[in-house]
């Protein structure tokens, strides 16, 4: 019963702290709602935008496959400091400059109208369902693993239960965010951030506990502390890499949910500050999400059924009652973070986009913040529809670790994008003709590679249907200088940002 109090205190604190100062009674404008009147700090944009990163299914889904493949899945986390850079000197400057509120604003600007339609329609489908459907089943099916006992009383079929917790966590999360707009966001972000790191340090620091230290990992484990893996490895081969850099530049750098943050910023100067700084947070979160599937694999003797039980298997053996509460709040902040932006993204990809330019072009400010709100309620019902189905695709291949099916399903659409976006960014006078086919190409392109050469592993089929999206939008078209393509505020930020660069590749070179 603690437990489940500490819980609903959680809940109680979120949902007042999202409403606390807003304007609820007040005509408010279309930047306070969906960018916070551009006023964010950078602490502010670090955290807010590493918790909205962080979800469910990296406590459940990446340890999981932590527990299966070892040190390699952190390569899913550390090398987002590649997307991280790339976003803070090439696109961010880009992006303040023309004061866009959507990245769609700047692909039209480059691109033109028609390719920012495509865009926006593809991130607006992509958010509405394997995004938040994603995010809304690793919440639910995390909390159903640990709680599943006291949950009993919602139903004693574990199906309903998930279901149900879908429902009502999306209901919450669009609920704040409905009313709040991206303030509600940020600040509820700050306060999640903080409650599932310190829920992830209990976890790693009992796992590591039980192991007999940290030097045990490489006694016990060594097989699995190394972050490359052969060439030819089914999963994560260390090629893979190739195709992770392009998928960062999707997430880091074209991601609406991610980029809002660092477009609503004060200046370049805490844009670029934050996002470094919560490229060092990477590597925090990749420890308190990684090593501990790799402890539970040198601790126990039998090995699990479902490899994504790791992180249950760890809370309802080892955390005591009371911790227990506490990390199941860490489990519903990874999941509200990344949910409530989400929800917020697609209110402004939808009003800014699609209903101030399709629809209502005289639209006023009450009626652009109203559109987007109407897009949050619509949002939830299809989040709920994909979250239920990702439900019944995990209980038919339970073996398997999960998080790997969906970024599959993710990157059939990321590939496009990625073409839409680096094709923005470094051409000059593009060819509209070319980069809308080299964008509509990869769709048809990664289901054909994946028909006849299934032995490709998802990431380097991505690479290759990635390059060979951009080779067709380059066509006829001059590049931009490559010296021209970085800016930074100041030659602090600029050092910071080598620093971290070195850092990355350090680790690599240690832990080959």
């Amino acid at each position: 019963m603690i437990d489940f109090l500490i819980v609903l205190f959680y809940f109680i604190i979120i949902f007042f702290t999202a409403l606390s100062g807003s304007k609820l009674n007040k005509i408010i404008t279309s930047d306070e709602y969906f960018l916070s009147g551009r006023s964010l700090k950078w602490p502010s944009i670090a955290l807010s935008t590493i918790a909205t990163n962080v979800q469910g299914y990296q406590f459940l889904g990446m340890m999981g496959s932590a527990y299966l493949f070892g040190l390699a899945q952190a390569n899913l986390e550390i090398n987002a400091i590649q997307g991280l850079l790339i976003a803070a000197f090439v696109f961010v400057p880009v992006f303040l400059k023309y004061r866009i509120t959507t990245i769609t604003e700047f692909v039209k600007i480059k691109l033109g109208k028609k390719i920012a339609l495509c865009y926006s329609l593809v991130s607006i489908c992509l958010f509405s369902t394997i995004t938040l459907g994603a995010a809304l089943f690793w919440g639910a099916y995390a909390a159903d693993m640990v709680f599943g006992d006291i949950l009993g009383f919602i139903s004693h079929n574990q199906i309903i239960r998930i279901s149900f917790l879908i429902v009502v966590l999306g209901i919450f999360s669009a609920f704040y965010t409905y009313l709040g707009g991206l303030s509600a966001v940020v600040k509820t972000d700050i306060i999640q951030f903080f409650v599932l790191v310190l829920g992830g340090m209990v976890v790693l620091f009992v796992s590591i506990s039980h192991l007999g230290g940290w030097n045990q990992l490489f006694i016990q484990t060594p097989e699995k502390m190394h972050l490359h893996l052969s060439a030819n490895h089914e999963k994560l081969p260390w090629i893979h890499m190739f195709g992770l850099f392009f998928l960062n530049i999707n997430y880091w750098c074209a991601n609406q949910t991610v980029m809002q943050r660092a477009i609503a910023a004060r200046s370049l100067k805490h844009a670029q500050t934050g996002l470094m700084v919560g490229g060092i947070l990477k590597y925090f979160m990749a420890v308190i999400i990684i090593i501990p599937g790799i402890a539970l694999y040198g601790i126990m003797d039998q090995p699990l059924s479902d490899p994504d039980m790791a992180f249950p298997y760890i809370v309802n053996n080892y955390i005591p009652i009371g911790l227990k509460g506490f990390i199941l709040c860490g489990l519903f902040a990874s999941l509200m973070s990344t949910v409530d932006s989400t929800f917020n993204s697609i209110a402004t990809l939808w009003s800014i986009d699609i209903y101030s330019v399709y629809i209502n072009k005289k639209a006023n400010e009450y009626e652009k913040v109203n559109s987007g709100r109407k897009a949050i309620i619509y949002s939830f019902f299809t989040a709920t529809f994909m979250g239920l189905v990702l439900l019944y695709l995990k209980f038919e291949n339970s073996s398997g670790a999960f998080t790997h099916t969906l970024n599959e399903l993710r990157y059939y659409i990321n590939a496009g994008i990625v073409v839409l976006i680096c094709s923005s960014i470094i051409l000059v006078k593009p060819n509209h003709k070319y980069v809308l086919f080299g964008f509509l190409i990869t769709l048809p392109l990664n289901f054909i590679m994946q028909s006849f050469l299934p032995e490709i592993n998802y990431f380097m089929r991505a690479f290759i249907v990635i390059v060979a999206g951009l080779s067709i939008s380059l066509y006829n078209s001059s590049l931009v200088k490559f010296k021209d393509l970085f800016y930074s505020y100041s030659i602090q930020n600029r050092n910071l940002g080598i620093l971290l660069l070195i850092s990355l590749v350090l680790i690599h070179l240690v832990f080959h």
